[in-house]
């Protein structure tokens, strides 16, 4: 697939303080590409200098495999802000307005309000929507001019639970439809649900990069210990339903392809003629494995 936005050690600095350093990343077109990180970890910076909002310090990025221009910028539509819409207007009317100032046809308003499920609300005033609602409003105005691209800071911030599923649905649904979406999150549940790929930054260094399936894998651990550690190693690097595989200290930890588990190595290793000292499923949470992530040295 086709390169969407590349970056090349993009950097920015305020001062002494490093909000971005050397990031480089590749974001395919119709992927679902999350910046997931805690808050001061670089993800608006990012957003903010790719859409030209700020200035890098140093090192470069190109949409579409050029520079950004006006067509370019005509190609990406983006929600960086809460939504700031006319209160006493109605969605439909409000839309209107954001239509003229991009130069759009009123004509695409009841396609996106369609596409956001909001079409038989257009004629209630912003002010009578629930912030699940807003943001969905929002969403219809980023979408109209019909990009190609979504560039989303913090998508379901402030929204309630059935306010999060809402935009989370819809986001799935416009890339459903081959849109390249890009979204900035601190929530690591919202990544793991709608991306496809992710880059884990922290403090301005990119941490882990890559598909969610294999960067954020809950997967359980086997763990086991047998009498010659070295001989079990080797055998399990062989099984060809052992996914990885790694020494911690005096046991050997590893993660199985989906359908098999701890009996599994347990017979496996008995026909190799190994019998287990220990074996043991360690549970590990989506939590722990991205703490694991951004406590890594750069």
């Amino acid at each position: 697939m086709a390169n969407v936005l590349a970056t090349n050690g993009l950097s920015k600095k305020y001062g002494a303080l490093q909000a971005l350093d050397k990031l480089s990343i590749n974001i395919e077109q119709g992927s679902i590409y999350g910046l997931l990180g805690p808050n001061g970890s670089g993800k608006t910076t990012t957003l903010g200098l790719v859409l030209d909002v700020l200035h890098p310090t140093s090192g470069s990025f190109t949409w579409f495999g050029e520079a950004t221009g006006k067509e370019t910028k005509r190609r990406i539509g983006a929600l960086l802000e809460t939504p700031n819409f006319y209160p006493y207007l109605t969605a439909k009317r409000n839309l209107q307005v954001v239509a003229d100032i991009k130069g759009t046809n009123h004509r695409e308003i009841p396609r996106v309000l369609h596409l956001v499920g909001l079409e038989s609300r257009q004629h209630t005033t912003f002010k009578g929507f629930s912030l699940g609602m807003k943001q969905r409003l929002a969403l219809a105005a980023t979408l109209l001019g019909n990009p190609e691209v979504l560039v989303l800071d913090e998508p379901t911030n402030g929204l309630d639970p059935e306010g999060i599923a809402e935009v989370r649905e819809l986001i799935l649904r416009i890339g459903g439809e081959g849109k390249t979406i890009i979204l900035a999150s601190h929530l690591l549940d919202e990544v793991e649900k709608v991306c496809t790929h992710v880059a884990v930054l922290r403090s301005g260094h990119l941490k882990a990069e890559g598909p969610v399936s294999a960067i954020l894998s809950a997967k359980d651990q086997v763990v086991i210990t047998a009498p010659d550690q070295q001989r079990a190693l080797t055998v399990l690097q062989q099984l060809p339903f052992v996914e990885s595989v790694r020494s911690e200290k005096s046991a050997i930890a590893l993660t199985l392809h989906d359908g098999y588990n701890s009996t599994d190595v347990n017979r496996a290793m008995f026909e190799e003629g190994i019998t287990l000292s220990q074996l043991l499923v360690r549970r590990k949470s989506l939590e722990a494995q991205f703490l694991e992530i951004i406590k890594t040295e750069s």
